[in-house]
Parts: structure tokens; sequence; C-alpha cells
């Protein structure tokens, strides 16, 4: 296809690496994120990663490149933010498994966090999607960690999340309507 200013449609097959495996998930965040601060329901942003660049080139002043950096400090979790007077925080992630979500796709300070989050009576959840099944869901902190204390598993099973964690259902706007639970949540619901 031609567009009006002369460029041409490619078609590209999408490529899976471990780099952008989870953009999907993370873009419809970040747009459902956009529509609740556009609709001044909500305040969340997408944690910058803590990069130190170290080594730049500049072969015009318009086209820097970046050539080295390193990680200034463990991140925490992906967004932040405030609603109704509540701090928010979570981790968003995706798994092609039917069956289970690796424990190893949270880091041990990703924990800690959340614990301390909770901790101080901030809401904190993992929002994690199962793409093969397509089911979303929301699992608070507290429950998290409840089973990561008391179970010897590396994984989290799926019937803990339909048992335990609230799915959440795909909307037109926001595409993941992921404050409704919160709501819930505020309400003392689960």
């Amino acid at each position: 296809m031609n567009y009006p200013n002369g460029l041409k449609k490619t078609h590209q097959a999408s490529i899976t690496t471990h780099k952008n495996r989870g953009m999907t998930l993370e873009n419809e965040l970040n747009l459902s994120n956009d529509f609740y601060r556009e609709i001044d329901k909500a305040y969340i942003y997408k944690k910058p990663t803590p990069i130190q660049i170290t080594k730049v080139d500049y072969p015009s002043r318009d086209k820097a490149v970046i050539k080295e950096g390193f990680f200034t400090t463990p991140s925490t979790t992906d967004y932040n933010g405030l609603y109704k007077g509540y701090y928010i925080d979570f981790e968003a992630k995706e798994t092609k498994s039917t069956t289970a979500f690796a424990l190893t796709n949270i880091h041990p300070h990703q924990i800690k966090h959340l614990k301390d989050i909770d901790r101080h009576k901030g809401i904190a959840f993992l929002i994690v999607r199962f793409t093969t099944l397509n089911e979303t869901y929301l699992l608070t902190a507290n429950k998290f960690i409840y089973f990561i204390e008391k179970e010897e598993r590396k994984s989290i099973p799926i019937e803990f999340f339909r048992n335990e964690a609230f799915l959440i259902k795909d909307s037109y706007q926001p595409r993941i309507d992921y404050l409704k639970i919160v709501d819930e949540l505020i309400g003392g619901i689960k």
C-alpha cells in the first residue's frame, strides 16, 4: 500500500524475542493508563528503568547513539501512581504457559517491594496474562505473598489464579480496566 507521503507499508512478521515478549500486555496497560489520565480518573505511570549512560556517540547533533550504560539500581515494579487517594503499585507479566506462572519471572527485590507497599497500606498487585488461554488476572500482593511463603512450588498454578485472583475481562475503553477490581479492593472485597 502506498501512503500519500510516498512511504510504502511493508508486512513484517511479528518476531517475539526475550526483549519484547511482554510488550502486548505492557502496551495495553499503557493505553489504559493514558485513558484513565485523559478522563481524570487516575494517574498511574510506567516507571522508567534506572540506567546510567556512560558512553554516547555523536555522529551529528540529531543522531546521538547510546553505546554504553549500566543499571544503577534494581528496578522495583512496572507501574505506580494514585487513584482515589490510594497509592497503586504493580508488576505486569505475561506467560505462554497454560498451567502455571513461573516464580522466576519475579525477582526477590520485587517481592520485597510488593511486601513493603502492602505493609504500608498501598494497593499492590500483579497483573498476569496467560497469553495462550487469553486470561488476564489481578493477583493482590497479600495473596501472592501468602502463596510464596506457604508453598514450596516454583510456580503458581493457573487454578490458584482462577480461585484467588480477579479475572480482568477485556473491554473497549480502557482495554484492561483493572481499576474496576481496585474499586472492589478499596471496598474490602477479597
